[in-house]
Parts: structure tokens; C-alpha cells; sequence
């Protein structure tokens, strides 16, 4: 890729982002959009539509400089620790990204286009060198200026390593004072028990309350047995998403209004008001409801599982990290999730179904991640101007006009590839809610888990060697010459991967 492409994909990338500025400038100052950009004032009570002016439809930027102006204590009580840590998180990116910005601008890519080893050194025709130039590939063999990269490698990792610990340490920090400040939480009193084994004395709650009273008699308060509800939960769900559509409908004036026939589908009947209508149906959801809470209260059908409390977080924490049983695959314990962030459609799976979910899902994973080889090498493809004209000489003529060669090999990989990449979470979400997680918050932890491993391993690994292996694609002919092929085209490759990820953001 040559330089100009890349200035280019810079520039299409700054006009999206004041694009996408300009339209969230506007866009939140509407009436319409208060429930979007400001849920919290709403839930409060302290949203209220203004007359109409012309201000709401001009862009205006001083939300960004109040935004960064905001104390880390007003972000806290406003945000919570999680709005605190997503801030850290773009002033650390900030600082790694202005540290080796410096480094690299000022010193590593210098001493790289003045090297020898791909073309000889020419300012007047810079725009048109190719990025190569650029790399550490364009250094002669056996130069000393090596040495500066290794300098600025060590340095680098030096610093990194610094921020790192420095950040862990604040964020755990003000993690612990929230802790002790905040009130106690019931579920912190509480932990999973698992695979309960059978008792032939009597019921699982018989054996939870002479198990723990046994063992944990000073600081054992109670236990809740989990009961098989799985019509319960459906009902439920219908009752919340039909509760939220009945919300929405009583905030809007207009849609009061709006009728339909409360036969099937709306075809026949007679007429009604949305609002009554879904009141109708949510009061009959709730009723079947509160019958399904009384057949389960009678069937009450017990689960190996139970909810155990205790009187003191101390005593739940320390029963939650002693080993209870012998065999590992019984008396298993867990973190006990909140209330609200319970996820019961794999609540009820055993031992052996979770560790065969766990086993088929790290295979999907990885067919996955096999399978994005095939978009990444496409895109790498288009990257590499000579050789697209090598595999589709058709494309010869329309390469040869300068802007469409630059936003074909500078931006259309990158919007390619990110096209790619936003189905991935999703995908990973998908996967990690079948491994057995009992809590949404686990899901998602262990989803953003799964897409941190697979973008290393596109940037770092797939990215550069599909595309050292689309520029020398005869090296597969001789395998003895692999690695030697590759140590000189990889270093030159690198730059176009990391170009991908850092100008056009992934998630």
C-alpha cells in the first residue's frame, strides 16, 4: 500500500467521525430522542420538552468539552465505577497511543525510509512509497540502526507494564472504597450451591440444612431451593416485554390514540385503543402468572441447586472458597449472582451437560476463528494493489485512476473487514450463554473474552500472515523456504494490519 492511500482512509475516517458527531449534536437536543440520549432525567421526573427554536437544529460542540470536564466524582455518582473505568480506559489508550505516536513518528520512521533495503531515498516522490519504505524491512541486513528498535521495543513494553499497574492499582483501590461505602447487598450474603447429591433420608433441602448446619453452624442463616419454572420464566419474559411496549406507548400523546380490533391479528373485532388493549393482555399475563406461582408452590419440583445465605459476607466468602466435598463434581460452589442479573435458561443444566456445552463451544470458537481466514485474506487481497491486478486483470483499468486505487486499497479493506468483524460479538454472545453461565453479566464477560482472543489473533497473527502470503504467494511451493520468506515479508506486512484496526475502531 502506498502512502496516499492510507492518508486517503485517514481522511474518509475524519469525515465520518464530524459526520457522526454532527448528527449526535442535533439528534440528542430532540424532543423525540429525550428517552434515548436521557433516560436517567426521565426515570426522574426531570425531562420536559421546550418550545421550539432554531438552536435545536444547529451542531454544537461544547457537550464534548463538558464531557471531559466532568470531575471523576460527579462521573461516579452520575455513572457508577463502571462509567469511572470506561473513562480510564480511553485516557490510558490515550497515553500508550501519544507515548508510541512519539516514538514512532519521531524516531523508528526515519530511521526506517532512510534504509536501503527496498528503494533509494526520494522526499520528492513520497506521497507514491509504498508503506514498505516505512517498515522495519526497509532496513539494511545487519544494520545497527537495529538497535533502536530493540531499544524502543523494551522501552515501550517498560512503559506499558507501568501504566498497567498503575491503573490496576487505582481501579482496585476505588473498587474497595465503593465497596466498604455502599450498603450490603443481600446477594452478597449469599452462594450457589450445585450439584447437591442425592439423599435417600429425605429431600435435597433436607440435605442442604444438615450439611451446612453441620459444618457452618455459627454462621449458617437459611437456604432457598431452586424449583423447576421454566413456563414460570416464559411468562414472565412476555410480561416484562408487554409491559415495556404498554410503557412506551403511555409516554408518547400520539400513540395513546392509535386502535386496532382485538380479534386475530387485529382483522376483526372490536375496535380499541392500543393502550387498553395491551392493558387487557398484561393483566391476563399476569394472572396466569400468579396460577403458575401456585401449581409450582404445589408440585414444588427441587433442583440439585439451592441458594444458601448466611449471616455475615465473611462466612459466605469463606464457605463460597473451601472445598466442600471430596468429589469436585459435587457440593459445587459459586458466586451467587443479583436478582436481576440472573440467567435461568441454562440454570438447570448438571455437571456433565455443562462440560460437554463448554467442550462444543471452544470447538465453534474455533471453527469460527478458522472460518474469518477467508474474509481476512480477501481484504488483504484488496490491500495489495499489484497483486489484485495479478489475480483479476479486469480491474487494471479502473486501478489505474489514482483516487479509486487509493480508496479501494486504503478504506474498502478496512470498512470490509470491520463489516466482518461486527457480527462476531453477537456470535460469541450466542456461544457463551450456552456454556452454563447462571448470570448476564458472566455472558458477557466471557463473550468479551472470547473477541479479545479472536482479534489478537487476527491482528496479530491472521491478518499479517495471510497477507505476507498473498504478496509472496510461491513460497507455499517450496515449504523448506517458509520460514525465510516470511521473516522478510511479515515486518513489512504489519503495518497494513495494525493501519486496519487503528483507523477504523473495531468494537
Amino acid at each position: 500500500m502506498i502512502l496516499s492511500a492510507l492518508l486517503t482512509s485517514v481522511g474518509i475516517n475524519l469525515l465520518l467521525c464530524i459526520l457522526f458527531f454532527t448528527l449526535y449534536s442535533i439528534l440528542r437536543k430532540q424532543p423525540s430522542n429525550i428517552d434515548v440520549y436521557a433516560p436517567r432525567l426521565v426515570a426522574e421526573g426531570k425531562a420536559h420538552s421546550s418550545a421550539f427554536s432554531l438552536e435545536r437544529l444547529l451542531p454544537s460542540p461544547g457537550w464534548v468539552r463538558r464531557a471531559w470536564q466532568l470531575s471523576e466524582d460527579e462521573l461516579l455518582s452520575a455513572a457508577g465505577l463502571d462509567g469511572v473505568v470506561f473513562m480510564r480506559i480511553f485516557t490510558f489508550s490515550l497515553k500508550i497511543f501519544s507515548f508510541m505516536g512519539l516514538v514512532g513518528i519521531l524516531i523508528l520512521l526515519p530511521i526506517n525510509y532512510v534504509g536501503k533495503q527496498l528503494n533509494a531515498f526520494d522526499i520528492s516522490d513520497l506521497p507514491n512509497k509504498s508503506l514498505d519504505a516505512f517498515s522495519i524491512s526497509n532496513l539494511e541486513d545487519g544494520s545497527k540502526r537495529l538497535w533502536v528498535h530493540f531499544v524502543a521495543l523494551y522501552l515501550a513494553t517498560g512503559v506499558v507494564c507501568y501504566f498497567l499497574y498503575h491503573e490496576y492499582r487505582y481501579i482496585s483501590l476505588k473498587r474497595l472504597d465503593l465497596f466498604y461505602s455502599s450498603k450490603p447487598q443481600p446477594h452478597q450474603f449469599t452462594i450457589l450451591v450445585r450439584s447437591i447429591p442425592k439423599s435417600s433420608e429425605g429431600t435435597s433441602s433436607d440435605s442442604v440444612e444438615s450439611f451446612f448446619a453441620e459444618y457452618y453452624p455459627s454462621i449458617y442463616l437459611s437456604h432457598t431451593m431452586v424449583c423447576r419454572t421454566s413456563k414460570l420464566q416464559g411468562l414472565i419474559t412476555d410480561a416484562k416485554k408487554l409491559y415495556k411496549k404498554l410503557t412506551d406507548l403511555k409516554s408518547d400523546a400520539h400513540a395513546q390514540h392509535k386502535s386496532r380490533r382485538s380479534g386475530f391479528l387485529g382483522l376483526w373485532g372490536q375496535k380499541v385503543t392500543l393502550v387498553d388493549h395491551y392493558g387487557k393482555k398484561l393483566e391476563d399475563l399476569e394472572e396466569n402468572v400468579r396460577m403458575e406461582q401456585s401449581d409450582v408452590s404445589l408440585a414444588r419440583e427441587e433442583l440439585p441447586e439451592a441458594f444458601v445465605s448466611f449471616k455475615t459476607r465473611y462466612g459466605a466468602s469463606t464457605a463460597l472458597h473451601i472445598k466442600q466435598s471430596d468429589n469436585p463434581a459435587e457440593w459445587v460452589t459459586e458466586i451467587a449472582p443479583e436478582p436481576s442479573d440472573v440467567y435461568w435458561p441454562f440454570f438447570y443444566a448438571t455437571f456433565l451437560p455443562r462440560w460437554i456445552s463448554k467442550l462444543i463451544v471452544i470447538v465453534a470458537t474455533i471453527i469460527l476463528t478458522l472460518l474469518f481466514l477467508i474474509p481476512v485474506a480477501f481484504v488483504q487481497g484488496l490491500a495489495n494493489a499489484s497483486q489484485l491486478v495479478k489475480w483479476l486483470p479486469f480491474l487494471k483499468g479502473i486501478l489505474t485512476i489514482a483516487f479509486v486505487s487509493q480508496v479501494i486499497t486504503g478504506y474498502l479493506p478496512s470498512l470490509i473487514l470491520q463489516w466482518f468483524l461486527s457480527i462476531v460479538p453477537p456470535i460469541m454472545k450466542i456461544f457463551s450463554s450456552m456454556q452454563g453461565y447462571i448470570s448476564n453479566s458472566e455472558i458477557e464477560k466471557s463473550a468479551c473474552t472470547k473477541v479479545l482472543w479472536f482479534t489478537i489473533w487476527n491482528v496479530f497473527f491472521a491478518n499479517v500472515l495471510t497477507g505476507s502470503a498473498f504478496s509472496t504467494f510461491q513460497f507455499f511451493l517450496d515449504f523448506k523456504d517458509i520460514p525465510q520468506t516470511l521473516a522478510i515479508a511479515v515486518p513489512g506486512q504489519v503495518q497494513m494490519s495494525l493501519r486496519i484496526y487503528l483507523f477504523f475502531p473495531s468494537f
